[in-house]
């Protein structure tokens, strides 16, 4: 968190090359040198967490999100999880991103990562930065003051909040798109597939992509296998869920995408079987072939 323009720094003074304004042509100041990033993490039994600002801060006593300035060659993703343990104690473990939403002022840039909570924690004020923490329910955001950059984003952000999407992808036809020699060891094959999924999974896919509102998502992905591929070992701390299908791995698609579309999530199915997009798209699904998903 910065301090209000014109005021001196806290006596520990920068930290990181990161921690400076960046000052606009018509005089706007933003805070980080290599712009700044903050967490908006939802729990849907407490809603929002949000930080009361201290007086000396910019925007001081308004309500906002955990967050600060990005260290150089940090991703906003590390930059909201690292700004977030340090002002509220936020357990990295205890949230599960969901997607970045980019604030583009052409000079500098807020990086908002939205992220669900998965394991309930009480926020700890752990530095000077913050007056209060609390647990907003989502209808009582606009109740508070909130910092002139926040209150911008939040419509926004709110109407994601609803937004969950899955992929769902065919791995014996992704797998059979490309002619390298799978059909001699089809599990190694499978296993490479989700190998490079598990990357895609970590680093966010487009939001161009899922044709969604944002910048990056980080949808849940769900791998069919089935046959000799079903052979594959499983997945240690692999955020792609492997299933293996009990019978024709066509009808396990549809059945997890039934699922899927029942639990209201935005579901794309990632196949070029011509009689599988019919029967995914009748349910409501998005389908794309193999080139679709990023190298």
């Amino acid at each position: 968190m910065p301090p209000a323009p014109g005021e001196p720094r806290r006596p520990d003074g920068p930290r990181d090359p990161g921690d400076a304004w960046v000052v606009a042509d018509d005089g706007t100041r933003y805070w980080g040198r290599f712009g700044a990033a903050g967490l908006l993490a939802f729990d849907p039994d407490r809603g929002i967490l949000l930080q009361h600002r201290v007086s000396w801060s910019h925007h001081g006593d308004t309500w906002a999100l955990p967050g600060g300035a990005r260290h150089e060659h940090e991703s906003a993703c590390d930059a909201a999880l690292r700004e977030s343990a340090e002002e509220a104690g936020v357990p990295a473990s205890a949230v599960r991103p969901r997607l970045i939403s980019v604030h583009d002022a052409a000079i500098w840039t807020y990086s908002t990562l939205v992220a669900d909570v998965i394991a309930p924690f009480e926020p700890v004020i752990s530095d000077p930065e913050s007056r209060e923490l609390a647990w907003v329910p989502i209808d009582g955001v606009d109740a508070h003051p909130l910092h002139p950059g926040f209150a911008a984003a939040w419509p926004l952000l709110r109407s994601l909040l609803t937004v969950r999407p899955a992929i769902i992808v065919d791995a014996a036809n992704v797998v059979g798109s490309v002619p390298d020699g799978w059909w001699r060891d089809r599990a190694g094959a499978t296993s490479r597939l989700v190998e490079r999924l598990t990357l895609l999974a970590i680093d966010g896919v487009d939001a161009a992509l899922l044709d969604l509102p944002g910048d990056v998502w980080f949808p849940e992905i769900v791998v069919i296998v089935e046959g000799q591929a079903r052979d594959i070992a499983d997945a240690v701390e692999s955020p792609v869920r492997v299933v293996r299908a009990r019978g024709a791995g066509d009808d396990e698609i549809v059945a997890e995408a039934r699922a899927l579309r029942d639990a209201g999530r935005a579901v794309t199915v990632v196949t070029s079987d011509r009689e599988l997009r019919v029967r995914v798209e009748t349910l409501g699904a998005k389908v794309h072939g193999p080139r679709w998903l990023p190298a």
